[in-house]
């Protein structure tokens, strides 16, 4: 029996090509294809900066040094978002504070927020899980009025908008982006940092490449920083990726709907949902279900592979949060992820619809 897998990452032969070519042509380290690749991405998002990275991991990082968090700062992160957040925070030496999520969506809770965010907040960080606009206006508006920077987690979003029409990532000091695996667009691992601010993006430039403009002739050490920077072999693999954009999104589109119509009327999944009508993307199919394991072991027999969300931030011990501080959210006991992403076929959708409906418990 064939596995539907819940993640399959497509590549074509244009991307090998390019990669190829670049090898060749001796672009192997940063060069004119990632500055092609960031003049791609800023057009398409409508900002004035695109900085690509090693990460969307290091693109976090990078935009808490640049923005000046320091040690025994508290950086506010919702308890459900990527581990990559809280360790961004972490690595810089930085105190995580986490904020509860909304119960029956994994985005910021704005009523925790205000009662969280304090003298000793430096920065806040939204979580844009999986396409969903995490009340960036809101969040926008309480930490303006206390000079709080912002910096959003838009690793899930790219091509997801708000009610605005505005790219989720493209409103705050910095968006930070992912291109790991299992992303709409892949280049193997990579991420990028989005920003309006000039004198910010000179800055994130500067730390990319351990604080110099240039690494063949460092002439002064201007300030700290470290090796961030994406390769051309990279970027010339994103950028066959990024021609095929629009058209993974409207397939995000379409599974999306395939699977709301075929669960529509399940007793015991439910589809965690999404604002479709109100441009909000995701990459992928989430559910609650009360009998998780039980759905898991189901799917498992008849090939198909499903994966359970990961524990809330708040759960590892070395975070600091301690049991007293521990918020229990049904993401971490009830979350999975069922196959997703653009390159799913019809059939298997179908076939995973039926593998649902004959789960009795």
């Amino acid at each position: 029996m064939e596995q539907i897998p819940w993640w399959r990452t497509e590549f074509s032969s244009g991307e090998a090509d390019f990669a190829y070519k670049a090898i060749t042509e001796g672009r192997i380290s940063q060069g004119p294809i990632v500055a092609r690749f960031e003049g791609l991405l800023g057009e398409y998002l409508g900002v004035r900066n695109v900085i690509a990275t090693t990460s969307g991991s290091d693109a976090l990082l990078l935009s808490l040094w640049a923005a000046g968090v320091r040690p025994d700062d508290e950086v506010l992160i919702p308890n459900r978002t990527w581990v990559a957040t809280a360790h961004a925070a972490l690595l810089i030496g930085a105190k995580p504070v986490f904020v509860a999520s909304e119960i029956d969506l994994p985005i910021i809770s704005i009523p925790d927020l205000k009662k969280k965010i304090t003298s000793r907040t430096k920065a806040v960080i939204p979580v844009h899980m999986n396409g969903r606009v995490a009340h960036i206006d809101e969040v926008l508006e309480i930490c303006n009025e206390r000079e709080v920077t912002v910096i959003e987690d838009a690793a899930q979003a790219l091509g997801s908008r708000d009610a605005s029409g505005s790219y989720l990532g493209t409103k705050s000091l910095a968006g930070c982006f992912s291109l790991s695996v299992a992303k709409v667009i892949s280049s193997g691992q990579g991420g990028f940092v989005v920003t309006n601010n000039d004198d910010f993006a000179s800055r994130l430039r500067l730390m990319r490449t351990h604080g110099v403009e240039n690494v063949l002739d460092p002439r002064s050490w201007k300030i700290p920083g470290f090796n961030f920077r994406f390769t051309d072999v990279l970027a010339s693999i994103a950028i066959k990726q990024f021609e095929k954009l629009d058209t993974r999104l409207r397939r995000l589109i379409d599974i999306y709907r395939k699977y709301e119509v075929g669960l529509k009327d399940s007793d015991n999944i439910k589809m965690i949902p999404l604002n479709i009508d109100g441009g909000e993307i995701g990459p992928y199919i989430e559910v609650f279900c009360s009998a998780r394991q039980l759905l898991m072991k189901h799917l498992r027999n008849r090939g198909v592979e499903s994966r359970a969300f990961y524990s809330d931030m708040n759960g590892a011990d070395y975070m600091g949060v301690g049991r007293e501080g521990r918020i229990a959210t049904r993401f971490e006991s009830e979350g999975l992820y069922l196959p997703s992403g653009p390159s799913l076929r019809d059939s298997e959708i179908d076939f995973v619809l039926e593998s649902l409906s004959s789960f009795n418990h």
